[in-house]
């Protein structure tokens, strides 16, 4: 329902102490009218809209962090980025406890590339998600502070598995002055006195991929693979070489196992499972190893994954495939309004119509006020043969348009189709007048 949203930040409304109670009831609803005005506005990408109903909440509550963030993100789609920054870092100060405020900065200053000021801000959200080490070493990198750089993947490496990017990022680091890199003939004459010595056979396929020499590569990644069995290290660099030979089989087998290990970092595991989703797009093969492979990684809290590969395969034009993932990605994210208009076009591309008929009736409960849930409704309903229920979703709708001439205009058109269905040439008429006064406004 649409108190849901409301719930998340009425907490914080200011107290109107020792006021009438009605005058503080009248508040309370004019703010929350406005916080849903700019919502909605930001959906249909409505930005400045948007930005004139949450400043009204902030004239009448200006110790709200949440509205605050909602006006930082409104610049930012805006690219308005010095009001983007001052509006976030006004919810920070009101909340410095909340980790989203913090990303809002992080957004502006690495859309800006002013990565200095990032840095501060990506070591307090560390805090709250140690895997954003790899954004710190980027911006480390990106500053010429490759000292801490490397102290910083030094740690991570007694951790976790280095991503290929953080690989390379160590490797740029030891070919400078500074950082001595070990020569070829050193490391393989480490790995032969020491063959249980990791790190010597990491080095030396980075070394060998750094030059081009993939089959080298190959090969000293299945010598680690027998020479210790566990390592997840060889297992992800044998991945990629069987992405590389078309070995389709292996590739999946070999992501699957990842996937599986917890102890792997969950960012190597999402850079595993695109490099695998862009195979089976290139292949046409092996796609219930993605679906599977897409469960495997559902726990992820910062990549919503079934629904990157929905969009993917939505921009694809592939909607059978899109709908399955994004269908994934809606039940990971119930209340993402832009999930469920992407369904809906996939359903209305692969005609399954009872789809979207039990799709949008779910959604007009949680967003009521979303007219575009109401077209869809009637439009669905009407091509099942509902049609007194498609005219009821359609008339109701309309009470929630807003400046939308285009919608207007095809809420008509369908209302006119509706009643023609229904045997009433009059209302039939009726309607595609209006439509057609609608398109006299151009």
């Amino acid at each position: 329902m649409r108190y849901t949203i409301w719930l998340f930040f009425c907490s914080q409304v200011l107290l109107f102490a020792q006021e009438n109670p009605e005058d503080i009831a009248l508040a309370e609803d004019k703010t929350e009218n406005n916080f849903y005005e700019s919502v909605k506005q930001r959906a249909i990408e409505n930005y400045d809209k948007a930005i004139v109903a949450i400043e009204k909440c902030i004239q009448i509550d200006n110790a709200n962090p949440v509205f605050f963030h909602e006006l930082g993100k409104n610049y930012l789609d805006l690219k308005q980025y010095p009001q983007a920054e001052q509006a976030f870092q006004k919810a920070v100060d009101l909340n410095p406890k909340e980790r989203w405020y913090w990303n809002g900065l992080y957004d502006v200053y690495y859309q800006t590339k002013d990565y200095k000021k990032a840095i501060p801000v990506v070591q307090k959200l560390i805090e709250f998600d140690p895997n954003l080490k790899e954004d710190l070493i980027s911006l480390y990198m990106y500053t010429n502070q490759r000292d801490k750089a490397l102290d910083l993947l030094k740690q991570m490496e007694k951790e976790m598995v280095l991503s290929k990017t953080m690989e390379f990022y160590k490797l740029k680091i030891q070919e400078s002055n500074a950082f001595a890199k070990p020569e070829k003939n050193e490391l393989e004459k480490a790995i032969k006195e020491n063959p249980k010595e990791e790190q010597n056979y990491i080095d030396l396929i980075l070394l060998y991929s750094e030059s081009n020499q993939e089959e080298k590569a190959f090969e000293v990644a299945k010598k680690l693979a027998e020479a210790i069995p566990n390592s997840e290290w060889a297992k992800i660099s044998l991945f990629k070489f069987y992405l590389l030979e078309n070995n389709g089989a292996e590739a999946s087998q070999t992501l699957l196992t990842v996937l599986k290990n917890n102890k792997v970092d969950m960012k190597i595991k999402q850079r595993m499972l695109n490099e695998f989703l862009l195979f089976v797009v290139k292949t046409n093969t092996y796609e219930p190893e993605l679906l599977q492979a897409v469960d495997y990684v559902s726990s992820d809290t910062n990549v919503n994954s079934p629904l990157e590969i929905g969009k993917f395969y939505f921009n694809k034009q592939l909607f059978d495939k899109a709908s399955v993932y994004l269908e994934k990605g809606l039940k990971k994210e119930p209340e993402n309004f832009n999930t469920v208009l992407l369904l809906i076009q996939c359903y209305d591309k692969t005609q399954n119509f009872e789809a979207i008929v039990r799709l949008t009736e779910d959604y007009i409960d949680l967003f009521p006020s979303q007219a575009i849930l109401y077209y869809y409704a009637g439009y669905a309903n009407n091509k099942v043969g509902n049609f007194k229920k498609g005219k009821g979703y359609l008339e109701d709708g309309l009470e929630f348009l807003v400046e939308d001439v285009a919608l207007e205009k095809e809420f008509y058109k369908l209302l006119a189709v509706v009643y023609k269905n229904l045997g009433d040439p009059k209302k039939e008429s009726s309607y595609l007048e209006k439509a057609k006064e609608l398109e006299k406004r151009k």
